[in-house]
């Protein structure tokens, strides 16, 4: 139907298999696709309509700068939905669904005056209105959303919630819900106002009685603006007040990214907890799920603003939890979290030890092998030579020289976000500095470490490292 496309449909990147939809009478077909001649460089998915009734070429219906996908058809047929970003060539603006009427061409955006950005979505089958996830906080919340009066009301918020789906009636909606301490599980609830909860599924229910999990606590400290920061503090099992244990402070990815109240299938906080270890990992600015404002507050400020939002989240967690023991207390990251940790490494002598995985430590060679261009030059503005200032100030290598702290590096060959040059970069500094370092390198992996036996491997080098770094 696409062959005349030089694009891939749906797109490789930034794309998936929600960005395409048959229309109810399947006369027509909405899908996504990237015009521009470079996907390295641009976010500009666009939604186009295919007629299948007749020969025709694919019409451009969507007119924003940024990611417009995820189409999908109204029950009865008048509507045609999607998420859409406004901004060209950043992958975390706020999205917002975007309500089409094929029959006039009219467009409307129903969520512009709500500051959270919409995950997933489906129509009810009444065609009147949709339900959606969003981030908020540390939750991926539930709403219902009336596409006549515009009217959002938060369906059902706790923990993290995704892949939701409705009865044919519509009186159930049905999505995979986790926690911290519960692995996914399928769960129903009653769209009648009573809002009534169940549980389908309890496909771990007996391996998880053998288990002593805690839930997620939560505290708030002062940021870098006055402002307040979020952070997520999970405890040991079988934990006792009167003891004192050390800490893993753990920094998301993304940048634009958080830590949530789920069962992180990579960065889990029970794994480091069973351990023995009091679980502190901060959200903060750059963090999605606090407003948009909050969210673009990193950009330009890799090192900045929020450095002092997790020192201060640091220092909160040491001050006032007596059972956390400061002389021993250990970082990870990955990803934008890896830069983060090599930030710290020149910054700062708070910690043990440190673990940086796939993390950037010279923004300028970074630029020039990462397959996302589009991406540094959002968040510095431009490229290395329209921005040198931006990209020297930001550089985790620049300041390497001041490490003291003795730092577990971790790549994959086939990661090409954060290609493994980088990692080998930050393992000869520290070797040429004589600061004990490690080396652990995955042939196999991407920019996660998905394999069974590698992620088994990845667990237990960690726990070695921080347990050879106890005081």
């Amino acid at each position: 139907l696409t062959e005349s496309n030089k694009e891939d449909v749906p797109p490789l990147a930034l794309g998936s298999s929600n960005d395409y939809n048959f229309s109810p009478d399947r006369n027509e077909i909405a899908f996504t696709l990237n015009p521009e001649f470079s996907t390295a460089i641009s976010t500009n998915l666009e939604i186009y309509l295919l007629s299948l009734s007749s020969e025709s070429t694919p019409k451009l219906i969507s007119t924003s700068k940024g990611v417009d996908c995820q189409p999908v058809y109204s029950p009865d047929g008048k509507w045609l939905a999607w998420t859409s970003m406004k901004r060209a060539g950043f992958e975390a603006d706020k999205k917002d669904i975007i309500l089409f009427e094929r029959k006039t061409g009219k467009f409307k955006n129903l969520t512009e005056e709500f500051d959270r950005s919409v995950e997933e979505f489906i129509w009810n089958p009444d065609s009147k209105t949709i339900f959606f996830t969003a981030q908020n906080e540390i939750n991926s919340s539930i709403y219902k959303l009336d596409i006549e009066s515009g009217e959002i009301e938060l369906f059902y918020k706790d923990n993290f919630n995704t892949s939701i789906s409705i009865s044919n009636d519509g009186k159930k909606l049905f999505f995979l819900k986790q926690r911290a301490n519960l692995p996914a599980e399928i769960f129903s609830i009653s769209t009648d106002g009573k809002n009534t909860l169940q549980q389908v599924t309890s496909v771990n229910k007996d391996l998880l009685s053998q288990l002593e999990m805690n839930s997620v606590e939560t505290f708030w400290c002062e940021g870098a603006n006055g402002d307040k920061v979020q952070s997520i503090l999970v405890k040991p099992p079988f934990f006792d007040s009167s003891k004192k244990y050390p800490m893993v402070f753990l920094i998301h990815g993304g940048p634009q990214g958080a830590w949530e109240d789920n069962f992180h299938y990579r960065w889990n906080y029970q794994m480091f907890a069973a351990q023995g270890y009091v679980v502190v990992a901060p959200n903060p600015r750059g963090s999605t799920g606090y407003g948009q404002k909050f969210t673009d507050e990193i950009s330009g400020d890799w090192g900045g603003k929020v450095y002092t939002d997790l020192m201060n989240a640091y220092d909160y967690a040491v001050k006032n939890f007596s059972f956390i023991d400061s002389k021993n207390t250990f970082a990870a990251g990955a990803s934008y979290g890896g830069y983060m940790i090599n930030w710290i490494a020149g910054h700062t002598d708070r910690f043990n030890a440190l673990v940086s995985h796939a993390g950037v430590f010279n923004l300028e060679s970074m630029y020039g092998t990462t397959e996302e261009l589009w991406f540094p030059e959002w968040e510095y503005g431009g490229t290395p030579w329209e921005k040198r200032e931006v990209y020297e100030k930001w550089s985790p290598h620049r300041y390497i020289h001041n490490c003291k702290t003795p730092v577990l590096v971790v790549h994959g060959a086939k990661d090409f976000r954060v290609p493994e040059e980088q990692a080998f970069q930050l393992f000869t500094s520290l070797q040429r500095l004589g600061v004990e370092s490690k080396f652990l390198y995955f042939p196999d992996e991407t920019h996660f470490v998905a394999k069974p036996l590698n992620s088994k491997l990845w667990w237990n080098t960690v726990y070695d490292w921080f347990k050879n770094h106890l005081k």
